[in-house]
């Protein structure tokens, strides 16, 4: 796990006999719970490091290989569980030359242990495995077999939601990382793997395929971990960054490599942007890729997959409205906002996503803002606004292991930007969202802990703005009448004691900062009848009674 003590999630598990569990209209099976719960088999024992070993065959779409699973005894324990989607299938399971018996229930296998496994031990298992990670599957769908546009094959893996183990065997629970991994991809020539962190040994069998073998120095959450296979060519450049020179990586098909070169360019004033408001880049030890692929992009930590086509924008359209999203490459922007927020800051818990969608959203912003001023980077956040729909929670159930729906993009960013003029103090702000890089730097988190870090930092409590926002689906309503020379103002729509105050432009008396409560309020106008306009930056609805 990461290098924190943790507090784990333990959620009783759906019975197997029971139908499912419901949540919203969404309906959560028993193989939910087993994948997103801290489980008795899972809640002893802690991953310390991941050895992962597989050999891709194109004949048959097929995969074998092994992963090594090295671990710490937090308390006794016999039975362990290790998740493998369906169809994929485990071969054997070796604990000091013995072979272990097992037991599967759906994609989780409960393994009987021999040994005694003591407090505070270091013990390791080796997994075999081997089968057909799902064809044809679109971007989170886990093993993706493609073609380049030369007809060669090209390899990805993109498993955020549906998990790590739909390719390989691990501890597929967001809350336990390893401190670090290798990752031995054998592929057939001239395909070349790029995985994450860094390149240590490339090995040419005599069976024609070569194994590239990566090492991961820092914690990397179990969706990051990525094959990228495909006849690639390699440029480089350095970034002298806040910390130290840091080496940037880029890999494209040889035939996009000019626009590549072009387009990939963002990369360096990005960087720069982001170390300004987050702090230093996460993983330096590990350097920074980004690496073409056949969908459209994920966060692959030190190893950002990407498919936009070289375009501005998401694939040539502004999410926001406004023109300024065709300012930039979406997916350079936001999955390398990624490596901060989501990957160095990991939820430990799905419920708690909004904690890597929110801000890598919110980044989007901080990047106009740093290319074309403040005003613009808030005027791109507002225009997100259209695509909110207030149908679920930012936050969801917990104990489950799915939870994702579009408001945690752009509801959460525009969240973000609220809070933003809450505090209403750019150089705090700004302190605030550096604090929460070097507070939480590599460690898997609650959205409780992030909450209570920026209230102590602002100096306020937050809670109810944090329950208003994240727990429920109400948009705060701003009231108001005018009655002569005096207006009145008060929240509704809004949770139990939330008090958030906000900003008016009420015309011939200026600019005030309100602090409205669910009562009646009053505030002198001149001249008479002076109605308020809200300062757009706060997501609110605004009604004249």
């Amino acid at each position: 796990m990461r290098r924190v003590a943790l507090v784990f999630l333990s959620v009783v598990a759906v019975p197997a006999a029971a139908s499912a569990q419901r949540t919203l209209d969404t309906v959560y099976t028993h193989a939910d719970t087993l994948r997103g719960s801290n489980g008795p088999a899972r809640a002893w024992w802690d991953v310390s490091f991941y050895d992962l070993h597989v050999r891709v065959n194109l004949a048959d779409s097929s995969v074998r290989g092994w992963n090594g699973i090295t671990y710490r005894v937090l308390k006794p324990g016999r039975e362990m569980q290790i998740d493998l989607q369906t169809p994929l299938a485990i071969d054997s399971i070796v604990q000091d030359r013995r072979q272990l018996t097992s037991r599967r229930d759906g994609d989780a296998f409960f393994v009987t242990l021999k040994s005694s496994q003591r407090t505070g031990d270091t013990r390791s298992i080796t997994v075999y495995y081997h089968g057909q990670p799902g064809r044809d599957r679109p971007r989170g769908g886990g093993f993706l077999w493609a073609k380049d546009s030369l007809g060669n094959p090209w390899l990805a893996t993109s498993d955020e939601g549906i998990g790590a183990s739909v390719w390989w065997p691990v501890k597929d629970f967001p809350a336990d990382e390893p401190d670090s991994q290798r990752i031995a991809i054998t592929v057939p020539d001239p395909m070349i793997d790029v995985s994450n962190g860094r390149l240590r040994s490339t090995t040419h069998n005599s069976d024609g395929t070569t194994t590239y073998e990566w090492f991961v120095a820092d914690p990397i959450n179990m969706y990051d971990v990525a094959v990228n296979a495909g006849q690639y060519t390699h440029f480089a450049d350095t970034l002298q960054g806040e910390s130290r020179p840091l080496s940037l990586d880029f890999w494209s098909m040889a035939y996009h490599a000019d626009t590549a070169r072009g387009q990939w360019k963002q990369a360096t004033p990005m960087l720069q942007c982001f170390e300004h408001w987050f702090g230093p880049y996460p993983w330096y030890r590990d350097g920074y890729k980004l690496i073409e692929q056949s969908y459209l992009g994920m966060e692959h930590q030190s190893g950002i997959a990407y498919g936009n086509k070289f375009l501005k924008g998401y694939l040539g359209r502004d999410l926001s409205g406004t023109g300024l999203g065709l300012s930039w490459d979406y997916i350079v922007i936001h999955e390398s906002a990624h490596e901060w927020f989501g990957n160095s800051i990991s939820a430990s818990d799905v419920a708690d996503q909004w904690i890597h969608e929110s801000f890598a959203t919110y980044s989007e912003g901080l990047y106009t803002e740093c290319q074309k001023g403040k005003t613009a980077g808030e005027a791109y956040l507002i225009g997100l606004r259209r695509s909110i729909t207030n149908r679920y929670p930012i936050i969801g159930p917990y104990g489950i292991g799915r939870w994702y729906h579009n408001d945690l993009y752009m509801k959460g960013a525009n969240v973000l930007n609220t809070l933003r003029q809450v505090v209403d103090d750019d150089g705090r702000w700004r302190d605030i969202l550096r604090g929460l890089g070097k507070t939480f730097w590599h460690q898997t988190v609650s959205s409780r802990q992030v909450e209570t870090y920026i209230s102590r930092q602002a100096g306020v409590d937050l809670s109810k703005f944090f329950d208003q926002y994240l727990r429920t689906t109400k948009v705060p309503e701003f009231d108001y009448k005018v009655d002569g020379a005096t207006l009145s103002y008060r929240w509704t729509n809004v949770v139990p004691g939330f008090d958030m105050p906000i900003r008016v432009e009420v015309p011939g008396s200026g600019t005030h900062v309100l602090k409205p409560t669910t009562d009646w309020q009053t505030l002198s106008v001149s001249p008479a009848g002076a109605a308020p306009t809200v300062d757009e930056n706060f997501y609110v609805t605004v009604k004249s009674e």
